[in-house]
């Protein structure tokens, strides 16, 4: 009976440090609701930038604060119906939220990059509660400036900071990050009706084999960016 009660609490003492492994590491998971501290912060991503065709997306959220979600995450991590199911949610919770885009032909004029950061900033203008702070996924944005009030004069400029793989850190970049990806893969889904020879149903516009050979068969669209290497095959430019 003795041997048999010592393997009996061995198992439960394995069974506990397991339960306290699994706890432990699900805290860990739990991305931090603010950056900085008692500001109204915002946290913005963007949607989009290494695709072939289509608008980048971007988003801005604020968060309530000390705001927890314990499904909320880099929105690349998570499933397609997780993402809709969390837009419900975010735009529920969010103290604001907006959405912010720039066109293909934008792209091509002042390049992803300096399209990516315009993006979020048009984001940034539609807030109806107006930020202190920003956050922002990545590593690269220009100071975000206030909208200039009714009388006239420049707005202040926001104090922000960026954060490699801030989607994955903070909640309101997390937020920005799953409203970004679903607005803009509706926005595809759309497109993909209009041509459906690209796949955009499934590639949302990303350089997939399929949707490069649908180039190289058809040509491009208005919707494609001519700046990118389309055919990825080294061509920078097409014979438009």
């Amino acid at each position: 009976m003795s041997s048999l009660r010592g393997v009996i609490l061995m198992k439960i003492s394995i069974f506990a440090r397991r339960m306290a492994i699994k706890t432990l590491t699900s805290q860990q998971k739990m991305l931090a609701s603010h950056y900085y501290e008692g500001m109204v912060e915002a946290g913005c991503d963007e949607a989009g930038r290494g695709c072939l065709a289509g608008s980048v997306y971007a988003a801005a959220v604020i968060l309530p604060p000390d705001y927890q979600h314990p499904l909320l995450n880099d929105s690349k991590q998570l499933t397609e119906r997780r993402r809709y199911q969390l837009r419900e949610s975010i735009e529920r919770d969010a103290v604001a939220w907006a959405v912010g885009i720039v066109t293909p032909e934008e792209i091509d004029r002042i390049n992803i990059l300096n399209a990516s950061i315009l993006a979020m900033h048009r984001a940034l203008d539609q807030l109806a509660v107006r930020p202190e702070a920003i956050i922002v996924d990545g590593n690269r944005f220009k100071p975000y400036r206030e909208p200039a009030q009714s009388g006239g004069g420049q707005g202040e400029v926001l104090p922000h900071t960026t954060i490699v793989k801030g989607d994955g850190k903070y909640l309101s970049i997390a937020a920005a990050s799953v409203l970004a990806k679903t607005y803009r893969d509706d926005y595809m889904n759309r497109l993909a009706e209009e041509y459906p020879q690209y796949d955009w149903l499934s590639n949302k516009g990303y350089p997939t084999r399929k949707h490069r050979e649908a180039i190289r068969q058809y040509g491009i669209t208005p919707y494609h960016r001519r700046s990118y290497n389309l055919l990825g095959d080294g061509q920078l430019t097409l014979d438009f």
